[in-house]
């Protein structure tokens, strides 16, 4: 197989895959399944983090110093970017007011107001349309580094795809779209990791040396979404058993990237 069909085939997986199956899970009505999927989209990301990309990104990258410096300016970044992010949707003091999102979900784009009385749905899907294009980049990043970096990231993008597209359609729903409008929308939206991932393979294949850092941006992206925006929602039900599922979950996030880095490198 071809770089570029992988590309392609991950591209479509992580965008088509994770909105039919936050689709399905939305119909369903389950709520109970949401937190589910935040804990193992959580230990998913994190594993593909620290077991992959950030090996992957100091083995390529020209220096230690350089890569590490590249993951902490990144994570900084993604601070600042959801900082603006939340200064347009809440306008300072209403965020005060109104205290913490309806729905919650990873990323820059993911809060809205319980009160916003549909104002949010439009933000989410420029949101959402942008963070799909920046995953497609991902993906043909590490397509371009390494095939089974490029299966581990893929994976791990569509496991915390799943929660965030679960808040987006519930959002959209709050919005007064209908579930049938909801899902057309978040398909549309996203489109764009297929093209993040085409327009990445023709300039990134022909920029070798700037693989090492957008896989340290994606490494940082990883965590600070794991860190920042889906862990403190955990610490939401801080009774004894939920914390043990929670733990449970994350471990197998994280032993399912580790299992895919092993059969992958077996297969190897």
């Amino acid at each position: 197989m071809s770089t570029l069909s992988a590309i392609l085939i991950a591209s479509l997986f992580g965008g088509i895959l994770s909105v039919m199956a936050a689709g399905f899970v939305a119909f369903q009505a389950r709520a109970t399944w949401v937190p589910v999927l935040v804990s193992y989209a959580i230990g998913a990301l994190l594993g593909a983090a620290f077991l992959e990309i950030i090996p992957e990104a100091f083995e390529a990258g020209k220096s230690a110093q350089s890569m590490a410096a590249t993951i902490l300016g990144g994570i900084l970044l993604f601070f600042v970017l959801e900082k603006l992010v939340l200064w347009r949707h809440c306008h300072g003091e209403e965020c005060e007011a109104h205290g913490t999102p309806a729905v919650e979900h990873s990323h820059t784009h993911g809060h809205a107001d319980e009160h916003d009385h549909g104002r949010s749905g439009l933000m989410i899907t420029i949101g959402d349309t942008f963070h799909n294009f920046v995953d497609g980049i991902l993906i043909a990043a590490a397509f371009l580094a390494d095939f089974q970096l490029g299966v581990v990231t893929a994976l791990a993008i569509i496991a915390h795809e799943i929660p965030q597209e679960v808040g987006d359609f519930l959002i959209l729903l709050h919005s007064g779209y209908t579930k049938r409008q909801a899902i057309l929308l978040n398909l549309l939206s996203s489109v764009a990791t297929l093209v993040g991932g085409v327009l990445a393979y023709y300039t990134l294949g022909t920029m070798k040396e700037f693989v090492p850092y957008v896989l340290g941006l994606a490494a940082s992206s990883m965590i600070y979404v794991s860190v920042a925006d889906l862990i403190p929602g955990l610490h939401k039900r801080p009774e004894l058993h939920a914390t043990a599922q929670q733990v449970t979950l994350i471990g197998l996030g994280i032993g399912s990237i580790w299992l895919t880095k092993a059969l992958l490198g077996d297969l190897g």
